[in-house]
């Protein structure tokens, strides 16, 4: 079994914001991808910029991938 991933993205709120953890912290609330890696540099993972965040390894989408930021009815 592979470990858990160690960025959580969680299902787009009402209005379309995710909440992100990163290494079991919850590090901001995102509403598109580029916030998360706002979040990655400043939580201090070194080339957040350079992340692949449809890495499954690395990421856990949660209510949808990356392309998903719709509102949640």
């Amino acid at each position: 079994m592979s470990p858990a991933a160690k960025l959580v993205v969680y299902p787009p709120d009402e209005n379309g914001w995710r909440h992100v953890r990163y290494d079991g912290r919850a590090i901001g609330i995102a509403y598109r991808p580029a916030d998360i890696r706002v979040f990655l540099a400043a939580a201090g993972l070194d080339d957040a910029d350079s992340v692949d965040l449809t890495d499954p390894d690395f990421v856990e989408w949660r209510g949808g991938g990356p392309e998903e930021w719709e509102p949640s009815p």
